[in-house]
């Protein structure tokens, strides 16, 4: 009865971060998985229409490269936006927000009668993926016990590569065939409006952002019904005993103002430093990739097929992290597989083959799994849970102007140098990212309370200085 008494009085959040397994039913983590891989599919499907719709709309591949550079200013927008929303009035409505957002957005993209209505309508859908991948990286984090949190978000992120790795196989399948091939290719992201149809009944609601809007009661309750579920699965075993968690301040306020104040306001300057390097490298490749391929030389056919077979990375890194995510310190991880990534990519340029393009090109696809993944993770990590979603989001949608300015740069890059150029833009930026992140502080398997609660600048910087 002592031990039953002390549990009901310790931190909810202590008593969820002692479940040695995954606490929830398999339907939550295939509503976000459905939602992810939506989403992922719109990043990249433009990319491969590119060289089509500059014939059919009669326009230049650099205006219709707009497209990219303002799906993600709607990325920015929406993920700000909607993550000071989610931080205000909860993340399940963030989440449902976004999934309609690009639903709404990639239909109407598949419609579009000339390129300025197709330029418009991408952001909309930049809106809600920006929206999808901020909400699902902090929900999952909060929701998850801090053993489990890589894990499980390496899962979910699994749907979201098997989004962007399936969508060469399409583009190849549609694109060179038929007229109207890039519009059907746009218009499967729109049937990301199944996943929204099961959001309302599957998804929880945050326990910490229920804790810190003094909804006490609302948490404790939540907190043993993922208990009661957490015993089932473990057959009568008993769950582990209580380690006691630092409470978090209640939200008060305006999140976004708390960034811009020590401690965090250094964490949000490094990591977006991070995420604005890192996205120039990854939106090179994924937006530009197949128009670089058929500037040097290659048939579009074959610039598309290569980024299929290529795109087999995005899964395999995924599945590392699903595996590894939570044994192996996650910044480590990230580091080596970016070093590995931008080497093979800038070698790739140097000497275009065949074979040398696609090895390289999974190689890379590996990097963008595990440094995207793996830095959502990082950054959420980073913030209190008050202004967790505008923390994530901040950092990573004003990072996507590296993302924005992709596009130009890449253009520019090849038309001095070719092939060389543009795939050795991706690899520098990698590199200068990984400057960044190894100055972030070490997270993995510590609970979020405790990561806020002590971290400092000063230990951010030595963590980084220790590598």
């Amino acid at each position: 009865m002592v031990q039953h008494a002390t549990v009901k009085m310790a931190n909810p959040l202590a008593r969820l971060e002692r479940i040695p397994i995954w606490p929830h039913g398999p339907g939550l983590l295939i509503v976000l998985g459905l939602g992810y891989f939506f989403a992922f599919f719109d990043i990249t499907n433009i990319g491969f229409g590119i060289p089509v719709i500059t014939q059919q709309f009669h326009v230049s591949a650099g205006l219709v490269s707009q497209a990219v550079s303002t799906s993600l200013m709607g990325y920015i927008f929406g993920a700000i936006i909607v993550s000071v929303l989610s931080d205000y009035f909860g993340r399940r409505l963030a989440l449902i927000l976004g999934v309609a957002l690009y639903t709404v957005g990639s239909l109407a993209t598949a419609f579009s009668p000339n390129v300025g209505w197709l330029i418009a309508w991408r952001f909309v859908v930049g809106m809600g993926i920006g929206t999808m991948i901020a909400q699902v990286s902090t929900y999952l984090g909060e929701i998850s016990p801090a053993a489990l949190r890589g894990k499980f978000s390496g899962l979910a992120n699994l749907f979201s590569f098997v989004g962007i790795a399936v969508v060469p196989f399409f583009a190849l399948w549609l694109v060179p065939h038929y007229t109207w091939g890039w519009r059907g290719l746009l218009f499967i992201g729109a049937l990301g409006g199944i996943a929204m149809l099961f959001m309302g009944q599957s998804l929880i609601e945050s326990p910490r952002w229920l804790m810190i809007h003094g909804r006490h009661d609302e948490a404790v309750a939540l907190i043993e019904k993922i208990e009661q579920r957490a015993l089932v699965k473990m057959n009568g075993q008993p769950l582990p005993p209580v380690v006691e968690i630092p409470f978090e301040e209640h939200a008060k306020g305006f999140p976004i103002i708390s960034l811009f104040k020590p401690p965090y306001l250094q964490r949000m300057i490094v990591l977006l430093l991070y995420w604005l390097f890192f996205y120039t490298g990854d939106y090179a490749y994924l937006g530009m990739a197949p128009t670089i391929l058929v500037h040097q030389g290659f048939s579009l056919a074959n610039s598309i097929g290569f980024s299929a077979i290529s795109a087999i990375g995005f899964v395999v890194g995924a599945v590392y992290i699903f595996i590894y995510g939570d044994r192996i310190e996650r910044k480590f991880s990230l580091i080596a597989a970016g070093t590995i990534g931008g080497v093979a990519i800038i070698i790739a340029g140097l000497f275009p083959t065949p074979a040398s393009v696609v090895i390289a090109g999974f190689l890379f696809t590996v990097e963008i799994a595990l440094l995207s993944i793996l830095g959502y993770i990082i950054t959420a990590e980073h913030f209190p849970t008050r202004a967790r979603s505008s923390g994530l989001a901040m950092d990573d949608g004003i990072g996507h102007l590296g993302g924005a300015i992709a596009p130009m740069v890449t253009l520019a890059a090849m038309g001095k140098w070719g092939i060389a150029g543009g795939f050795g833009l991706m690899g520098i930026t990698t590199f200068i990212s990984l400057v960044f992140m190894s100055m972030t502080s070490r997270a993995t398997r510590r609970n979020l309370e405790s990561v806020n609660d002590d971290l400092t600048l000063s230990e951010v910087v030595e963590s980084g200085t220790q590598m």
